[in-house]
């Protein structure tokens, strides 16, 4: 009996080990691409995956310092610090989300303005880079990116993947697989498509802000529930003779209950009241 114990103890060490080495890589690699889809979809592309890592780890020892200082106890200290750590991806995924409702608010009048481009005789290329300089002040820097890469290559298929890429956002993908389709087809029917799109894209941006303004309680409502005993921990800090009792085995089980609790409420609410997230096209 003692034997086939210490054999399946030295085939799961085994097993653990050959995944840590084999596939650590590759989780890593996955990890570091979503974080930089998450930047590309926020609009930052002055900072690098290596900058947000570093930010998560320096916030969460400055956090777990101070929490330290304040409350002489190590437990407490590690949860704000692990709080901390999170802090800047759930602001650069608040950021990409609030990017994302404004991209899809300005759309319509982007493809307007490409209509009425098209309407006046210009060609696609130059419909798409004059928004450069009259379209959206948000869009301009992407579609001004887009004219100068034009200007270079003379390559449209492949300057419409570089737009997708600096535009990151679902409604660009289906405007610009749209346009892609209308260069590629041909024939007189650009203009009527594009007011098609136009129309169809205010009518699902103005339905997607009703329902966001009705979800949004939902949402306020769980992070208020989650944030509440967070607060209540961080005010008893500063009464070390209660806070010192999270200390001891009893206290970090209840830490790591109250922890574990809170996630799967926030992630419970959340997913009840969630609206359906549009998917990149061909991205």
């Amino acid at each position: 009996m003692g034997a086939l114990l210490g054999l399946l103890l030295g085939a799961g060490l085994v097993s653990i080990w050959s995944a840590l080495r084999g596939d650590g890589r590759q989780l890593r690699r996955r990890s570091g691409s979503r974080l930089e889809a998450l930047l590309r979809r926020a609009g930052v592309e002055d900072v690098t995956v290596a900058g947000v890592v570093l930010l998560c780890i320096s916030s969460a020892v400055i956090v777990g310092l101070v929490m330290l200082a304040v409350s002489r106890t190590v437990p407490v200290a590690a949860a704000f610090a692990l709080m901390a750590a999170y802090l800047p991806i759930a602001a650069i995924r608040g950021r990409a989300q609030r990017r994302q409702r404004e991209l899809a608010e300005l759309w319509p009048e982007a493809v307007d303005n490409l209509s009425s481009a098209v309407r006046a005789g210009l060609s696609l290329p130059e419909a798409l880079t004059q928004l450069g300089e009259r379209g959206p002040e948000p869009l301009r820097e992407p579609f001004a990116r887009f004219g100068r890469d034009y200007q270079l290559s003379g390559r449209f298929s492949d300057c419409l993947d570089q737009l997708k890429a600096r535009l990151a956002d679902p409604v660009g993908d289906r405007v610009v697989e749209a346009l892609r389709i209308a260069r590629d087809v041909g024939g007189g029917d650009l203009g009527r498509m594009l007011r098609a799109l136009s129309g169809y894209l205010r009518d699902d941006a103005r339905t997607r802000s009703e329902l966001e303004s009705r979800q949004s309680w939902t949402v306020n409502g769980a992070r208020l529930a989650v944030a509440a005993p967070w607060l209540v921990l961080l005010m008893l800090s500063f009464q070390r003779d209660v806070i010192s009792r999270y200390a001891s085995t009893g206290g970090v089980l209840v830490l790591g209950v109250g922890a574990t609790v809170c996630f799967l409420a926030y992630r419970l609410m959340t997913w009840i009241g969630r609206l359906p997230v549009e998917s990149r096209v061909l991205s």
